[in-house]
């Protein structure tokens, strides 16, 4: 697992201390704040964390999904990672975030599988091209949102699809195309690339031009890339892109 400097806002958020046999202690961060809980894409880094800080790690994710019970309120968390299964090239986990109740009884919020696997070289092929856009330095950054403390952790630069100027009813497109990177910068690694999976505001408010009541249920995510291939890419920009089906 990637290190890096212990006094950046996203690795302070997703700091986990032993707390006896696969399981791990953590605190919420306000840095990370939405409007009603943790930022979504900061819980999904958690349980991916817990699994790559466990001993018995093998190989590099291959994909994570997360299942949201319920919003984490500020405070302490236990994160809990387990390898169910482990194969000769393939390892599979699961992953509780819990909280204590007002009657201080343990309360699953968040549930999550992983799988990790030993990378190893074969046949690859792109059979989706990188899209022609405007470099990141030709588009204005997204305006800060008040009152929601994660977006200013990113700097986020539309190239299309950004949040509707006017809330009329008038969308007729779901897609968004923008650049994005930490804010302040930092290296891409597996975390980092969990947590902005889940950047991109409802697509329903883009389709509809509309703020109806939306959120997150469950997010999957697959990694493509390696270690080596995101630790290429630096603190630099990465395009994200995101249309509803």
């Amino acid at each position: 697992m990637t290190r890096h400097a212990p006094d950046h806002p996203f690795d302070i958020a997703l700091q986990l201390q032993p707390a006896g046999p696969d399981r791990y202690s953590g605190q919420t961060s306000a840095a990370y704040w939405n409007m009603v809980g943790p930022f979504g894409g900061t819980t999904a880094a958690l349980a991916l964390q817990a699994v790559l800080r466990h001993p018995d790690l093998l190989g590099e994710p291959l994909s994570l999904t997360v299942n949201y019970a319920g919003a984490l309120v500020s405070g302490a968390f236990t994160v809990g990672a387990r390898a169910v299964r482990t194969n000769r090239s393939t390892q599979h986990w699961t992953v509780e975030l819990l909280q204590n109740d007002a009657d201080g009884q343990p309360l699953i919020t968040t549930t999550a599988t992983v799988v990790t696997a030993a990378r190893r070289e074969t046949w690859s092929v792109n059979d989706t091209p990188m899209p022609t856009v405007s470099a990141p330095d030709s588009s204005a950054a997204l305006p800060q949102v008040p009152g929601v403390e994660w977006i200013r952790r990113y700097e986020m630069r539309p190239i299309e699809g950004g949040i509707p100027r006017q809330w009329d009813g008038s969308g007729d497109s779901s897609l968004t195309r923008l650049w994005m990177r930490d804010n302040p910068p930092r290296p891409l690694d597996f975390c980092a690339l969990a947590a902005m999976s889940d950047i991109f505001f409802p697509r329903v408010w883009l389709r509809r031009a509309r703020q109806v009541p939306a959120g997150t249920v469950s997010l999957t995510v697959y990694f493509h890339a390696s270690a080596q291939q995101l630790a290429t890419a630096g603190d630099d920009y990465l395009l994200g892109q995101a249309r509803a089906q």
